[in-house]
């Protein structure tokens, strides 16, 4: 009887496949997904995942190929670590992309905006997808963020939850204070004299007093752990990450890279460098040697002071101890204003355009079934920490426990990011979810102490809501091109200031130059999507 059932039903699905032969390509695709279906065999998807270099590959991820059985897919994976924006353009101007793509802001409002009908809409298709409509109803902001001005989502985004306030801290390291009877910095000034002194008396103590790297960062001026942060010195509160240096203040939209305090910090900036105080390399290395760097040889430390996500992620298990999680600076003994930082809460926690869909995908209904079992919770809680089992316990009682490294001398940061998407990948974690977090995230907690004060912010006056703004096709495509132009006269002006000097010489003709370039049109077109957020609040 099971045989004739099942030739039975293929020779209907057949009959519909050729009876739907000259109709619309859609009901013929969904007639040939559906006979796949019957038959057993999964469903074919190819995808991009623009990842973190130290991922392992995709295809040895435990929770993700039950996702892919649970939907019944089997997806052909290109794994991107590097130079996406440089190969995505080439891509979508072919016309010639895969299924779906996941990653943090993989493609963004503005090559919606550019490419439009290559992207899906998947407004139309939320019925097919249960756990993104939780997602939206327990945190509308969520949907906020994927909605486009038509109304229209191409791109769904993620919830994290456990995240703080801000991405990166200050650190110092300790023991060379201690070693060297000094007090812990409080302003610049006494910053440039304990990173002299770490340079000139052999701070770690082994014998080389030349092998000491007394201030580090990743090179450039956006994105996180970069010297940025210490306009605070001077009252600035940055936001997620101050890509091209918005900020806000008091309500008004300024950018950083005009403003008479980016020159002060710059100028600082090149005392330092001049006087030996800054890697040599700050402008050359990678995200990877930034790090190494950090970890020292054994016990022995090499950077001073640097900035990081917490103490075990950016120096090692062995030389976290030794660093300090520093208070923001003061950009002198008498200055009285508030401090600032940043503040990324909103960048950490939520996420935009993390999974796409290709609106020439011959199976879209399966490509829905994948993305609506990413956004499982359980599912959501492996995407970011790791498969249950390896990474996650399962206490039998539905709560779970993030899981130490399986190897003792690895961090646990290392460890998530080594052993799943982590944070570039598409999920929701519901704020029920029970889940003991592990001993980084506990540390980031603890290590954020210092910053407290300078987080006490007016959320409503001093920061850009970049996350729940979507601007128009044609002001995204200004800004984008703007953006562009601006940041490529301000890096190569940052780096020639910070290691030549000459940023006093130079900065009215920079700031003219700027300007030109569309930095205060941008200012423009942000204010007013600024004051229209604000309004509906």
């Amino acid at each position: 009887m099971r045989k004739k059932v099942t030739v039975f039903t293929s020779f209907v699905i057949i009959a519909a496949m050729l009876l739907s032969g000259c109709g619309s390509g859609g009901a013929s695709n969904k007639a040939s997904e559906a006979a796949g279906e019957a038959s057993g065999e999964k469903v074919k998807l190819t995808a991009i995942m623009t990842k973190h270099p130290l991922t392992k590959p995709l295809k040895e991820m435990e929770w993700l190929q039950q996702v892919e059985e649970a939907a019944g897919v089997e997806i052909e994976w290109q794994e991107i670590t590097s130079d996406w924006g440089q190969k995505k353009g080439t891509m979508l101007a072919s016309g010639d992309i895969p299924d779906l793509f996941i990653g943090p802001n993989v493609i963004t409002d503005a090559d919606f905006a550019q490419f439009q009908g290559l992207f899906q809409d998947l407004s139309t298709m939320l019925d097919q997808a249960p756990n993104v409509q939780t997602m939206f109803n327990e945190k509308p902001e969520t949907r906020l963020m994927a909605t486009q001005p038509d109304g229209k989502i191409y791109g769904l985004p993620k919830y994290q939850r456990f995240w703080p306030s801000s991405a990166q801290r200050q650190y110092i390291n300790q023991k060379w204070l201690d070693e060297l009877g000094l007090a812990m910095p409080t302003t610049w000034d006494e910053l440039y004299e304990v990173l002299v002194a770490f340079k000139e008396k052999d701070a770690n103590g082994n014998g080389d007093p030349n092998d000491e790297i007394p201030m580090d960062w990743p090179g450039g001026i956006g994105g996180y752990f970069n010297p940025a942060v210490l306009l605070g010195s001077m009252g600035v509160t940055l936001s997620d990450g101050n890509a091209e240096g918005y900020f806000v203040e008091g309500g008004q939209v300024k950018n950083f890279l005009i403003d008479d305090r980016y020159k002060t910090m710059v100028a600082f900036l090149n005392k330092l460098y001049k006087a030996g105080l800054i890697n040599k390399e700050v402008f050359t290395h990678d995200y990877t040697k930034f790090q190494s760097v950090a970890r020292g040889e054994g016990d022995i430390a090499k950077v001073g002071f640097t900035w990081g996500w917490v103490a075990s992620d950016r120096f090692g298990e062995q030389l976290a101890p030794q660093y300090a999680s520093m208070s923001p600076l003061k950009v002198s003994a008498d200055y009285t204003g508030k401090l600032g930082w940043s503040y990324d809460h909103y960048n950490l926690n939520y996420g935009v355009n993390h999974i796409v869909m290709s609106a020439k995908t011959k199976h879209k209904e399966a490509a829905m079934r994948f993305i609506n079992e990413m956004y499982d919770p359980k599912v959501g809680m492996q995407v970011l920490f790791g498969s249950i089992g390896p990474n996650i316990k399962d206490n039998g009682d539905g709560s779970y426990t993030v899981l130490p490294p399986a190897k003792a001398e690895m961090d646990p940061g290392t460890w998530k990011w080594t052993s799943t998407m982590a944070d570039h990948g598409a999920f929701y974690i519901p704020d029920s979810l029970k889940l003991t977090l592990g001993k980084d995230m506990q540390e980031v907690l603890t290590q954020s102490e210092p910053l407290k004060e300078a987080q006490e912010i007016d959320l409503d006056n001093d920061i850009f809501p970049a996350l729940f703004i979507k601007y128009s096709t044609m002001d995204n495509n200004i800004l984008s091109l703007n953006n562009t132009n601006v940041m490529n006269l301000a890096d190569s002006s940052f780096a020639k200031w910070v290691t030549k000097g000459g940023i006093e010489a130079e900065w009215d003709a920079y700031v003219k130059e700027a300007q030109k370039a569309g930095i205060t049109q941008n200012l423009e077109i942000m204010q007013k999507y600024y004051e229209e957020y604000k309004s509906k609040q």
